[in-house]
């Protein structure tokens, strides 16, 4: 039997914060429920639920664990002039942005159900992206050594990323995910140098196919490869 994943959309304009602590509430409920599941020597109600969740983001940046403040090059004072948000979080990478225009995805489910692998994770989250641009004709590639979706990752000079990631992982259980730039608004991240990565572009699908895309048409292709590579059925709640 497949595993069932509820998705959750949250639609456009959520502040990054409320989301964030919905999320780690999230991933401490089921880390609770999967060690009275270990004591009783019983699956707990609900420890096996897997979750996702969509959002756009009111204009925000997050600096990762590992991440440099060196990479952020604007002032306080202008990015709040800006209305631009910042936080230091608890996921892997560097810096990134998010905002409108951009779908973020925030799987919180159990590896112990699927494969217990951070890199299998990783390369199944970029597989996900990379069947999706497939359906618009863009070729979706890795980069070595950097976590993400590239267009043409290895022509010096024309290496573009239109997808983030970067993730926590508690007892198996996943939160974060990643940021995907649809129809994003790419001037945010001349604030920044994106994941650390110095000389290398961010597009957008919307800057690749040059045209706005339909958020929802994305959404759901995004969900149904998601279903497929993680061989899961999703139920939208």
């Amino acid at each position: 039997m497949k595993q069932k994943v509820q998705l959750v959309d949250l639609g456009e304009q959520r502040a990054y914060k409320e989301i964030w602590d919905m999320q780690e509430e999230l991933l401490q409920e089921k880390v609770r429920l999967k060690s009275l599941a270990r004591e009783s020597g019983a699956a707990a109600a609900g420890e096996g639920d897997h979750h996702l969740f969509f959002v756009e983001h009111t204009p925000v940046y997050t600096l990762g664990k590992s991440g440099h403040i060196t990479n952020v090059l604007i002032s306080d004072e202008e990015r709040n002039a800006k209305g631009i948000e910042f936080f230091k979080i608890n996921r892997g990478g560097d810096i990134t942005f998010h905002g409108p225009g951009q779908l973020v995805g925030y799987p919180v489910i159990d590896l112990e159900k699927f494969r217990t692998d951070l890199g299998w994770y990783l390369r199944s989250l970029e597989e996900v992206i990379i069947l999706t641009m497939a359906e618009y004709g863009l070729k979706g590639e890795r980069s070595a050594g950097e976590t993400g979706v590239w267009l043409d990752a290895q022509v010096k000079g024309k290496e573009r990323k239109i997808c983030a990631m970067g993730i926590r992982c508690s007892r198996w259980i996943t939160m974060h995910g990643w940021a995907f730039n649809v129809n994003t608004d790419l001037d945010y991240f001349g604030y920044i140098i994106p994941c650390g990565i110095q000389n290398k572009q961010v597009t957008s699908l919307e800057k690749e196919l040059g045209r706005k895309l339909d958020m929802q048409e994305v959404k759901d292709k995004v969900k149904k490869n998601f279903e497929k590579v993680f061989d899961v059925e999703i139920e939208k709640v």
